[in-house]
């Protein structure tokens, strides 16, 4: 693929830890292959590993930097303690919207999305390496790219806001959902308890966005056919968070068990469920505790690749 960078990336302005001391936001557009790939970034001089996060539906990138409560937004929390990270806009959405017919394929989403995260990184340092970590109905590209030949690179995965099957008080609002009734009922799963969220926040009118055809072909597919097949390739350490009071998806410990099980190659899978969270797990007031808890998985997850590299160089 064929990349062209539309919007620079400003310099620097870094502390002595390596994090950046403004805990400034970039908006980055590359053009790959004739579709504008956006992002939001948040660099540190010298990253421990560059943590690339993906959006669910009717979001965009900004679902990772909290709007309007900066102590809450991952990009600037990583970058604080010395990630560079990337909130990247889903193929389909952000300034690749009006390209949402053309992004049926996976294959086509997969590439769009690494070739992406490679040019906004160009030559700048990844330290350990690329960590994904994704929201909702973000996993399903997430997951596609762990399962991808280039996936066997990657530090590790974060999933969250997902799973195998429907939370009992999910299924009768999501089957009239799909017949077009009132919205209201899908909001509450995924906004309640209203007392976990920002009340500027809560609905999501802030952050939202269309959605691109195809998702509608990923929410059918996903639980019971593409994440099982997916799942099984993934040979990367996996992370997976259950907010405590997540409505859409079950959380118990059989259902997460579950999941856990589906990763068989996986090297390491460890689950988490937050305590005092929904759905929205990035916009909720626990958000900090969450984000630090799986920055603390990517930590391990660098210092086990560097152990890695320390354990062949002493036996060459």
């Amino acid at each position: 693929m064929t990349a062209t960078d539309t919007d620079p990336v400003p310099p620097i302005d870094a502390d002595d830890d390596g994090a950046a001391a403004s805990g400034s936001i970039a908006r980055r557009i590359v053009e790959i292959d004739g579709i504008p790939m956006s992002a939001l970034v948040a660099e540190a001089a010298n990253p421990r590993a560059v943590i690339v996060a993906v959006h669910g539906g009717a979001t965009t990138s900004a679902y990772f930097d909290c709007p309007g409560h900066p102590r809450l937004s991952l990009l600037r929390t990583a970058a604080a303690v010395g990630f560079t990270a990337i909130a990247l806009d889903r193929p389909g959405y952000g300034s690749s919207l009006p390209y949402g017919g053309e992004l049926d394929a996976p294959a086509r989403r997969i590439d769009l999305a690494y070739a992406a995260v490679d040019r906004i990184l160009h030559d700048r340092p990844r330290g350990a390496g690329i960590f994904l970590w994704a929201h909702s109905a973000g996993s399903e590209l997430v997951v596609r790219m762990a399962a991808d030949a280039r996936g066997t690179e990657l530090l590790g995965l974060e999933l969250a806001g997902t799973g195998r099957e429907h939370h009992p008080a999910a299924a009768p609002i999501l089957d009239t959902a799909h017949r077009n009734a009132s919205a209201a009922g899908v909001r509450d799963l995924l906004w309640q308890p209203r007392r976990l969220y920002p009340p500027e926040l809560f609905g999501g009118a802030t952050i939202s966005s269309p959605t691109p055809a195809y998702e509608g072909t990923v929410v059918r597919r996903w639980a019971e056919h593409d994440f099982p097949a997916l799942a099984d390739m993934v040979r990367t350490p996996v992370h997976f968070t259950a907010g405590a009071y997540e409505r859409v998806w079950r959380n118990d410990s059989s259902a997460l068990a579950q999941i856990a099980a589906m990763f068989t190659a996986a090297p390491r899978v460890v689950l988490n469920e937050q305590a005092d969270s929904g759905h929205n797990l990035s916009l909720g007031y626990t958000a900090t505790a969450y984000h630090l808890k799986v920055l603390s998985f990517v930590e391990e997850c660098a210092v086990a690749r560097e152990s890695e590299g320390f354990s062949r160089d002493e036996f060459v």
